[in-house]
């Protein structure tokens, strides 16, 4: 049987590792596909995987999904319900920004790389006119990595992908002070589908149902997606990735 290349971009929280594993357990079980899954540790290694190719689905975060949908021969399919990607701009919890009109020119954000994040928070900061060349850049492995340098004051504020914020310790959440969290809501990440995949049929069809028993119930559940996933079209993501043009203009 061929095996399939399946890869999930490394912007989640640590405890959903779990469940990527079962979700790609359930989904080879269901359609009856060898499915290999790749979790790369960075987004670097995310690029040098799909570059070297065959890699037939992808969990992409938007802003990648529109670059690999109109460049790389991609579709997006479906994407979670009910789970859209915000981000939080946070500062020490001790420092003396209270507030976003506090985050001055010349001040070091730490961020993973992850520019969806980074485009968000950017469209922030343009209220309290603060533009990309105004900061300093501290790119960090991890957005873990990142709180530690706010914490530390190595860094005045941070930007994270809101779900990680949120799945911080108590402790390093006392530690940081959020300014402000986004609400775009039209936003997320897509499973996108090689337009050369020889099962997108049942593989879809695996995907969308798993919500629909115990199994998959608990395997969306370790991944904060309760609802599960549902059908993308075409129009669909052209929606979104015209959004995101905009955040970029």
């Amino acid at each position: 049987m061929t095996t399939h290349n399946m890869l999930i971009a490394p912007d989640f929280s640590p405890e959903r590792f779990a469940g990527w594993h079962m979700f790609n357990t359930l989904i080879q079980k269901r359609a009856n596909l060898n499915m290999h899954l790749n979790i790369p540790a960075s987004h670097a290694e995310q690029e040098q995987i799909i570059e070297a190719g065959d890699i037939q689905v992808i969990y992409a975060n938007p802003f990648d999904a529109a670059t690999l949908i109109r460049e790389q021969g991609y579709r997006a399919v479906a994407r979670p319900i009910g789970k859209s990607d915000e981000m939080v701009i946070a500062a020490a919890a001790n420092s003396e920004i209270k507030h976003l009109e506090d985050i001055k020119a010349g001040a070091t954000i730490a961020m993973a790389d992850n520019r969806d994040v980074k485009l968000i928070g950017l469209r922030l900061l343009e209220a309290v006119d603060i533009e990309e060349s105004d900061l300093n850049w501290d790119i960090t492995e991890t957005y873990q990595a990142a709180a530690r340098k706010v914490i530390k004051g190595d860094a005045q504020a941070a930007f994270f992908l809101a779900e990680i914020f949120h799945s911080f310790s108590r402790l390093t959440k006392t530690q940081l002070s959020v300014l402000i969290e986004s609400d775009l809501a039209d936003i997320s990440h897509v499973l996108l589908i090689k337009d050369d995949f020889p099962d997108t049929e049942i593989f879809m069809n695996a995907i969308l149902n798993l919500h629909n028993d115990d199994d998959g119930k608990e395997a969306l559940a370790e991944l904060g997606m309760p609802q599960g996933f549902e059908a993308m079209d075409e129009e669909d993501a052209e929606f979104m990735i015209d959004l995101m043009q905009t955040l970029l203009d």
